[in-house]
């Protein structure tokens, strides 16, 4: 395994993660359809990707309905000091009007909720799993940095924010001499690299740590879906539809990546990580796994080195389509659009 500085902090996590949202959640109609695994499974996987080198474990409080936590904390036993525990909270736990968002009520409960499933004294990393529109972030950084200073938890960063959501977190943080977000956890997949476009400018600026979940974009990038073999009625992708995708691009992509797999005798999912791997912001990958089989197959993706030859492929296939204010401002200083005159000779000759 392979291991990467957790953004500016001196803490160093695996370059996978194992994510558990498919732990648990048997009786529930979408946990059931995401894994539905059982405790004597997750024991083993949980086994396995420790022994690999794996030390980074992802969670969140509303997975299976809070089953996911407990089974993780069941399942690293004695070895939880080894690891780092990821969780998420803001989500809504259950039916009164104080069970969601980023209120101080909410979050120390949610936080104490937290650590009693997972039997810990502490929280690793603790992330909001997205924006509350109602909380100030005055009031939420306050709450999260007092969890810090009682030793509930140990670092703090934020999960599907939008870049200037995070900076002004920030700012309120430093402002207040809190503790700021040391992560940044984001949906991204060689299906769907719209973070690259400001969310990964800003990261690299402010020296987060950037965590991904869903890199096989629920499924269509695991190799058992192709141009000619699509998800058909029983598949868990038509039946849940998420993240998004444009299928029709998909395919290209997935055409691309088969022909890569073949030429160094690995799986499209392999490659869908190593992908990941070589992108030089990307500090973890978060990926999740229903059976043994699967964990064991994307663990090999961390040996997987990608050629010149083929990350171009993948690139010419996947690249986004420039967007507004990216392709001015990646246009030389003072030059217009198509010409090779500046701003100055242009308004003279006019």
């Amino acid at each position: 395994m392979k291991f990467q500085q957790l953004g500016s902090v001196g803490l160093f996590v695996s370059r996978l993660a194992f994510g558990t949202a498919t732990f648990g959640g048997a009786r529930h109609p979408l946990y059931a359809l995401l894994g539905g695994v059982t405790q004597e499974e997750a024991d083993r996987m949980i086994g396995v990707a420790l022994d690999a080198g794996i030390n980074l474990f992802d969670n969140a409080d509303v997975y299976a309905e809070g089953e996911g936590e407990t089974m993780l904390g069941k399942a690293l036993g004695t070895r939880r000091k080894d690891v780092v525990i990821a969780t998420k909270i803001t989500n809504r736990t259950g039916p009164g009007p104080n069970q969601v968002g980023q209120s101080r009520v909410h979050l120390t409960n949610a936080i104490d909720d937290c650590l009693r499933r997972l039997g810990t004294d502490y929280i690793d990393l603790l992330q909001l799993h997205t924006f509350d529109p109602l909380t100030r972030f005055e009031d939420c950084m306050r709450t999260l940095d007092d969890a810090v200073s009682q030793g509930k938890v140990r670092y703090i960063g934020c999960s599907n924010f939008f870049a200037w959501q995070i900076m002004k977190a920030q700012a309120a943080a430093t402002m207040l001499g809190r503790e700021p977000f040391v992560s940044v956890e984001a949906y991204y997949s060689v299906l769907a690299r719209d973070i690259e476009r400001e969310l990964v400018p800003f990261i690299q600026d402010q020296k987060l740590a950037l965590l991904t979940w869903a890199p096989f974009a629920g499924g269509l990038l695991t190799g058992k879906f192709t141009r000619d073999r699509r998800p058909d009625d029983g598949s868990r992708r038509l039946r849940f539809a998420f993240p998004p995708v444009d299928l029709p691009r998909a395919y290209d992509v997935i055409d691309v990546l088969g022909t890569v797999s073949a030429r160094h005798d690995a799986t499209v999912a392999q490659v869908a990580l190593a992908w990941q791997l070589h992108q030089p912001f990307v500090t973890s990958v978060v990926f999740g796994a229903r059976r043994l089989q699967q964990l064991e197959d994307n663990l090999k993706s961390v040996d997987l080195v990608l050629s010149e030859k083929d990350l171009g492929e993948i690139e010419a296939v996947s690249r986004l389509a420039p967007e507004y204010p990216r392709w001015q401002q990646d246009l030389p200083l003072g030059r217009l659009p198509g010409q090779g005159r500046n701003w100055t000779s242009a308004i003279k000759d006019d």
